[in-house]
C-alpha cells in the first residue's frame, strides 16, 4: 500500500508520542489536546465571555472536536490595562465574569436587574469601560438582594464558603472596599491611590486592628463583596465539575508574580520586598534582549524568600492548593524566575539596570511537594533560558513550554545554539506543544507579515519538500499553511498539544489578545459562534484521532 512521505512522518509520530505517555502517569500528562481560549472570549453574552450558557456549549463544542484540555488565563480580578496578570488578588474570581442569566435562573437577582443597557453588545470585542461600569453596578444590586431574599439553602451555603475562605476573601473584601474610598479621593486630588501612597498610614500598613475596624464600620459594603465571590465561584465550580463530567480538563495559569496594588500585597507585606511603608525596594522585569533593547519592566514587587522560606513557604502551598481546587493542571509564568529573577531598582524607568538574583530553585518545590504531593504543573520556560533553569525544571519533573511559532526565528536559533528547540523534530523529553501564546500574533498573523524565507522554510518543513515562496505565500493567503502548522502540533511527541482558538480558524492578528508592555485594546478579542461548528469540530476531531491524542477506542 502506498503512503506519502507525509503520511509515513506522522505515522512514525504517533509511534514515538505514544513513547512519550510513560512519562509520569501520576500527573497525568498522556497524550492530550485541547484549546486555550479565555472565557472573556467566549461568544454570545452581553459584553463579555462568561460562566453561563456560552462556557457550556464551549465545552459541548470541545467534546464533539475530540478535545480533552481547556487551558485559560488567569481568572482573577482585572484593574487597569484589564490584564489577567495584573489581579487585585491571586485567590478572588474576576466578577465579569458572572453570568446574570445564571444569576437569575438561581434566584439570586431579578429578571429586571439584568437587562444590558443599549450601549452593551453581545458580538465584537470586549469594551472593558463598558463592562466594568454596567456589570460591577449590577453586581452590587444582585449582591444586596441576595442578602434580603436568597432562598436559606443558598445563604447557608454562602455562608460556608466565607469560612471555608476566610483566609483570603477577609483581607481581600476588606481591601477592595477601602480602595474603592480612596481611589474615588485620589482621583478628585489627581494623584496615585496606591495604598502605600495615599491610604491612611495604619490601613496601608495592614495594621489588623485598623483593618477590623474598617470592615465593621462598612459591614454592608465589605458582605456585598463577599457575596460576589460567592457567586463567582458557585458558577465557576458547576462550569468545571461539567466539563470534567465530560472529560475535559482545565488548564489554569499562575503568574509568578503579583500586582503590586493587590490584597495579596498589601495583607502579606512581611513576605515581599518592600520597605515599612510598602514601597517595594525593587521590583520584577526582564534584562535587554533582541526583543527589547530596555527589557521589560514589569514593576511587581519582588518576594522576600528568605521569609518565606522560614515558615516553610505556606504563602505558596496556599496559593497552589487553591488553584488546584480550580483547575486540573497548573502553568506557572515565568518559571525561570524561580532559579534566578531580574531585580530592577524601585524608581527605575527601564529594567537596563537590573541584575540577576538566585531565587529559591528546588527548595521550594520540594517544600509544595512535602504538603501537597505531585502536582500537575507546566513550566513556562520562555524566554532566556540556562543550563540552571532546565536543570530545575527537569528536577521538578515538570514539562516545559514549545512554541511553534518561534521556531523558525533566526534568533531563536542563535540564543540555542543553532538547533532550534522549538523544532518538533528536535523536541526532547516531556513537553506541551502550542502553534502560539497569548502574547504572540496569531499564527496567521505572524505568517502574513513574515519574511518571503521565513514562510518559504515554514512551507518546504510542513511538506517534507522544497516548496516555491509563490506557493508559500499562496498557503497563507488562503489559510492552508496555518492549518498544517495546527497539525504539526498534534503530530508532535508532545504530551500535550495545545492550540489557541484563533490559530484553529487562521484568524489573523485581529483575533490577537495581547502586545506585552501595550494597554488599550488588549485581552477585548472574541471569537463568533458562526465559527464553532460541528464541520470545525470534525476537522479537530480527526486530527486527534489520527495522532493519538486520547481519542477513545472505536472512535473515528
Amino acid at each position: 500500500m502506498f503512503f506519502s512521505m507525509l503520511n509515513r512522518w506522522a505515522i512514525c509520530c504517533c509511534i514515538v508520542g505514544f513513547i512519550v505517555t510513560w512519562y509520569d502517569a501520576s500527573m497525568n500528562f498522556s497524550r492530550k489536546s485541547g484549546v486555550l481560549l479565555h472565557p472573556t472570549s467566549l461568544p454570545g453574552s452581553a459584553g463579555i465571555g462568561t460562566l453561563g450558557k456560552s462556557a457550556y456549549a464551549f465545552v459541548d463544542w470541545l467534546l464533539q472536536a475530540g478535545q480533552t484540555l481547556w487551558q485559560i488565563l488567569p481568572l482573577g480580578p482585572t484593574g487597569y490595562g484589564d490584564s489577567p496578570y495584573a489581579s487585585f488578588s491571586t485567590y478572588a474570581g474576576n466578577p465579569l465574569l458572572i453570568d446574570f442569566d445564571l444569576l437569575a435562573m438561581n434566584q439570586r437577582a431579578t429578571p429586571e436587574m439584568i437587562v444590558p443597557p443599549d450601549y452593551i453588545k453581545t458580538e465584537g470585542p470586549v469594551d472593558f469601560g463598558a463592562v466594568v461600569y454596567w456589570k460591577n453596578a449590577v453586581l452590587k444590586q444582585a449582591a444586596a438582594w441576595f442578602l434580603k431574599h436568597g432562598s436559606k439553602s443558598d445563604v447557608d451555603s454562602y455562608k460556608k464558603f466565607t469560612v471555608d475562605n476566610a483566609f483570603w476573601l477577609d483581607d481581600y473584601a476588606a481591601f477592595m472596599t477601602i480602595k474603592e474610598h480612596y481611589d474615588v479621593l485620589a482621583q478628585e486630588q489627581g494623584c496615585a491611590g496606591i495604598w502605600h501612597s495615599f491610604w491612611p498610614k495604619e490601613l496601608g500598613a495592614h495594621d489588623l486592628k485598623a483593618v477590623q475596624a474598617w470592615s465593621v464600620a462598612h459591614a454592608d459594603a465589605v458582605e456585598v463583596i463577599k457575596v460576589i465571590q460567592y457567586f463567582f465561584f458557585d458558577q465557576w465550580h458547576a462550569l468545571k465539575a461539567y466539563a470534567n463530567r465530560h472529560c475535559i480538563s482545565i488548564i489554569g495559569d499562575i503568574p509568578i508574580f503579583v500586582a503590586p496594588d493587590s490584597s495579596d500585597v498589601w495583607a502579606h507585606q512581611s513576605c515581599f520586598q518592600v520597605d515599612e511603608h510598602g514601597v517595594p525596594k525593587a521590583v520584577a522585569g526582564v534584562p535587554p534582549d533582541y526583543f527589547s533593547a530596555t527589557g521589560q519592566l514589569w514593576g511587581n514587587p519582588l518576594y522576600d524568600w528568605d521569609t518565606m522560606k522560614a515558615d516553610g513557604y505556606q504563602w505558596w502551598i496556599a496559593r497552589i492548593r487553591h488553584m488546584l481546587q480550580l483547575v486540573d493542571y497548573v502553568r506557572i509564568d515565568h518559571f525561570r524566575g524561580f532559579e534566578a529573577y531580574w531585580s530592577v531598582p524601585y524608581g527605575e524607568q527601564t529594567a537596563v539596570h537590573g541584575t540577576w538574583i538566585k531565587g529559591p530553585g528546588y527548595d521550594l518545590f520540594a517544600a509544595i511537594k512535602k504538603e501537597l504531593g505531585d502536582i500537575p504543573v507546566i513550566a513556562e520556560d520562555l524566554g532566556v533560558i540556562t543550563d540552571e533553569v532546565r536543570d530545575l525544571r527537569d528536577k521538578c519533573e515538570f514539562p516545559g513550554m514549545k512554541v511553534l511559532q518561534f521556531a523558525f526565528s533566526p534568533d531563536e536559533a542563535k540564543q540555542a545554539g543553532m538547533v532550534n528547540a522549538f523544532l518538533p523534530h528536535t523536541f526532547t523529553g516531556p513537553c506541551i506543544a502550542y502553534t502560539g501564546t497569548h502574547d504572540n500574533q496569531t499564527m496567521q498573523g505572524w505568517l502574513c507579515s513574515a519574511s518571503d524565507k521565513e514562510v518559504q522554510l515554514v512551507a518546504s518543513y510542513c511538506a517534507g519538500e522544497a516548496v516555491s515562496i509563490a506557493d508559500a505565500r499562496a498557503q497563507v493567503a488562503n489559510g492552508t499553511l496555518c492549518k498544517k502548522l495546527v497539525a504539526l502540533v498534534f503530530a508532535s511527541t508532545a504530551c500535550f498539544a495545545l492550540i489557541p482558538l484563533q490559530d484553529v480558524f487562521a484568524i489573523g492578528d485581529e483575533g490577537r489578545m495581547n502586545m506585552p508592555s501595550t494597554t488599550g485594546s488588549n485581552w477585548s478579542w472574541r471569537v463568533s459562534a458562526s465559527l464553532l461548528t460541528d464541520a470545525e469540530a470534525q476537522k479537530l476531531h480527526y486530527l486527534s484521532y489520527l495522532y493519538g491524542r486520547n481519542i477513545k477506542k472505536g472512535e473515528k
